[in-house]
């Protein structure tokens, strides 16, 4: 019998003939893909990979599969190879490429890893298809789009750019199309979408600004905050592109950021604002200010601002469509106000797999700010720098540089391949960095930890930060006993940093004695007022952000900042990279009179570039892709997995953390649900905020121990590891494990 209709997915509860008919589907997929990307000339490639995208399912095999036969059936290659047949060339290649990996994922061009090689794939034989797909299915003439490299040596990287984009708009419109339809016939409303404007957002903003400064106490400050915030809105009206805004801390960046990106996007068009934040710890304190900036009013929980990071706990937002409507904004990054990670960000711009890749057209047409991007790791600077490139000259991005210690990534710094035609926001940043400067950075020469406690204890309010774990445990513990001691690292989760640091807010703002001894996850964006600091020896960046938890509010005349080298001892000496970093800064506090100012922290990044060179793109991902600009046999596969941000051997430990909130209460709940639960996914997220990172050889002994176990390893392998010997964890440090068979003596007493 021949077949006049074919389907595209079944429901057990319809008849066959009302299935989803697969030439409506592919229509649909095509015209929503076109949509996302029409506006900056890609809606044509979109628009027939969508068509192409499930041609294979033109197959009896595949019909069968539908009607209940349990048989693995290839829907993806027919239509990439024809796409190739009916384009030959490069668009058909740029077609194929998506059209074959829009389940499985990018695959290399040729030599695949896990995925098969595209040059494989379109050399197999598929299920054959019935020709009534050419009368279903009506290809458009393509037209290439309007991609300008910046010159022939990112020519590849360019076409690779393109192809990742078209992938993301061909995969987020299939899903979106399958789960309308499926939510059609279920008889439920999609919670996606609805969301306020960035016209209405950018009023909201206007009258808490207003609010805020009619509230604000008149002073020098408080003066510059609100020229830095009129320049920023005056700014907003130049054309899309690159801009820095190189403001002191202090400086009221954050609000005068946002006011720059809702007006911008306002008047240029754009789709949405992305924020992109270094560190997970200050994602949320971020995300806070603006729902609290944005609100229609006190009871507005303003859950357009969508969070996406790790330890986003979803179980903070009160309805439950609220939740829904975020968690599918997680996809695809549809919400008008996103706050993310620079991982989320970047790891997702040179991704394979679809799931992330799905919000990488959501990035095109927006305003996207990066803040503290001196913080990308130099191995993967090159590439990073390039993509923030890629996206204003041929996506329509707007992309803002926001830092007080703005990075030399222009090309008239001397980085090669470096920003061109970079504006700033900021009114005459020297000017700024002279008159909100309230802090000086002297050199204490060697300190051995009594002489550091020393220094500690005499000062009433102050800030110790050192390069390692182990060294800021062993120094708190010289003066633990003294009331007002606090410890801060990595070693404790993040829900018990928060509640450590809200008690250390508590005691700073009423003049109590507060002695913190903390690693560097203290320095970026956490808002800690403190008398003096001091701060052992790291680069320049990291030493002018300690200084940036100095005397904030210029309370106390001029704070003091401390720059010590550790005496010798197990833990203190730095990483190889520290080092480097370390003496750079040593040349700029020679060199400059002011190492705070705009001159020594570019000189310092100079220097630290120039020693770095080819390490700066330690993978050469950008000559992989441009030694293959001719055939497009780019390695994505490989790429993908070549880059990470994080490139450490740390793994998860979930702890018990009980904290004084009744949501930490929750953790030995999802630990029982752990245990039969099918898709461990939602409680993975919401488990984040307990997990402490330590190294793998670290947990193999803990494991060999007993003091942590896997809950159901057959299943998730080593991905739930739970610290079940609660000595372990101590209220003051967090995790110990240079004895993982340690007992406390209280637990002894019986």
């Amino acid at each position: 019998m021949t077949r006049t209709t074919y389907f595209a997915h079944s429901h057990e509860s319809l008849e066959p003939e009302r299935w989803h008919r697969l030439s409506r589907h592919l229509e649909n997929t095509g015209e929503r893909a076109a949509a996302f990307l029409d506006a900056v000339g890609a809606g044509n490639l979109c628009r027939t990979a969508g068509l192409l995208h499930d041609l294979g399912k033109y197959s009896e095999e595949f019909q069968q599969r539908l009607a209940g036969k349990a048989a693995r059936v290839d829907h993806s290659t027919a239509g990439a190879q024809a796409a190739l047949k009916r384009y030959p060339g490069p668009l058909g290649k740029i077609v194929a490429y998506c059209v074959a990996g829009h389940h499985a994922g990018l695959a290399n061009g040729v030599n695949g890893e896990q995925i098969g090689a595209l040059a494989d794939r379109l050399a197999a034989l598929p299920p054959p298809l019935d020709p009534i797909w050419k009368t279903e299915v009506a290809l458009p003439e393509l037209q290439p789009p309007t991609i300008k490299p910046r010159d022939s040596s990112y020519a590849g990287f360019s076409a690779s750019f393109l192809i990742r984009m078209v992938f993301s708009a061909l995969v987020d419109a299939d899903y979106l199309d399958t789960e309308a339809w499926f939510s059609e016939v279920d008889g439920r409303s999609s919670p996606r979408g609805n969301w306020p404007g960035l016209e209405r957002l950018l009023q909201r903003l206007d009258s808490y600004l207003t609010e805020l400064s009619a509230r604000a106490a008149p002073s020098d400050v408080n003066r510059l905050r609100q020229q830095v915030l009129t320049r920023a809105r005056t700014v907003a009206a130049q054309r899309p592109g690159l801009f820095t805004l190189t403001v002191p801390t202090g400086g009221g960046k954050t609000l005068s950021s946002l006011a720059f990106a809702l007006e911008h996007a306002v008047r240029h068009g754009q789709q949405r604002v992305i924020y992109v934040i270094p560190f997970t710890s200050i994602v949320e304190q971020t995300a806070a200010v603006f729902r609290h900036a944005l609100r229609e009013g006190p009871l507005d929980p303003a859950n357009f601002v969508l969070e996406h990071h790790s330890a986003f706990d979803e179980d903070r937002i009160g309805e439950r469509e609220a939740r829904d409507k975020l968690r599918l904004a997680m996809e695809n990054w549809d919400a008008p106000i996103v706050v993310t990670t620079a991982v989320q960000f970047f790891e997702s711009l040179f991704a394979n797999r679809p799931s992330r890749c799905r919000k990488l057209h959501n990035i095109a047409n927006s305003v996207v700010i990066l803040d503290e991007a001196q913080t990308l790791p130099l191995s993967l600077l090159v590439p990073c720098v390039s993509a923030m490139d890629e996206l204003s000259r041929n996506w329509r991005s707007s992309i803002v540089l926001c830092t007080a210690t703005q990075p030399a990534f222009q090309a008239r710094h001397g980085f090669n391949g470096g920003l061109v035609d970079v504006r700033e926001i900021a009114p005459d940043p020297k000017r700024l960095y002279r008159q909100l400067r309230r802090t000086r950075i002297r050199h204490a020469g060697t300190l051995d930890d009594a002489q550091l406690t020393e220094r500690l204890l005499g000062s009433r309010q102050s800030l110790c930060i050192v390069n390692t774990r182990r060294h800021a445990r062993e120094l708190f513990e010289a003066h633990r006993p003294t009331p007002g001691s606090f410890h801060l690292t990595t070693a404790m989760c993040a829900r018990h940093r928060s509640d450590v640091l809200s008690d250390i807010r508590e005691r700073l703002d009423g003049g109590r004695p507060v002695r913190l001894v903390a690693t560097s996850l203290i320095e970026a964006g956490v808002d800690v007022d403190f008398e003096t600091v001091f701060r052992a020896e790291a680069g320049l960046e990291s030493i002018i952000q300690a200084a940036g938890r100095c005397n904030r509010e210029g309370r106390c005349g001029m704070g003091d900042v401390y720059v010590f080298e550790p005496a010798p001892g197990p833990g203190r000496a730095p990483s190889p990279e520290l080092a480097q970093f370390a003496s750079a800064a040593r040349s700029a506090l020679r060199r400059h009179e002011d190492p705070q100012s705009l001159a020594a922290v570019t000189d310092y990044f100079r220097e630290v570039y120039w020693l770095k060179g080819p390490e700066l793109d330690a993978h050469r991902i950008l000559a992989q892709l441009n030694e293959r600009r001719a055939s497009l046999d780019f390695p994505f596969e490989t790429i993908a997995r070549q880059f990470r941000l994080i490139s450490s051997d740390m793994v998860p430990v979930i702890v018990p953390y009980a904290g004084r909130s009744s949501r930490d209460r929750i953790v030995s709940r999802l630990l029982e649900e752990l245990r039969w639960v099918e898709r461990p996914g939602r409680i993975a997220r919401l488990l984040q905020p307990y997990v402490v990172p330590v190294p793998r050889r670290v947990r193999e002994r803990l494991l060999a121990a007993g003091a942590v176990s896997v809950i159901r390893a057959d299943d998730f392998a080593e991905q739930f590891v739970v610290l079940t010997n609660p000595d372990l964890y101590r209220h003051d440090t967090g995790l110990i494990w240079h004895d993982p068979e340690y007992l406390s003596a209280e637990s002894l007493v019986y």
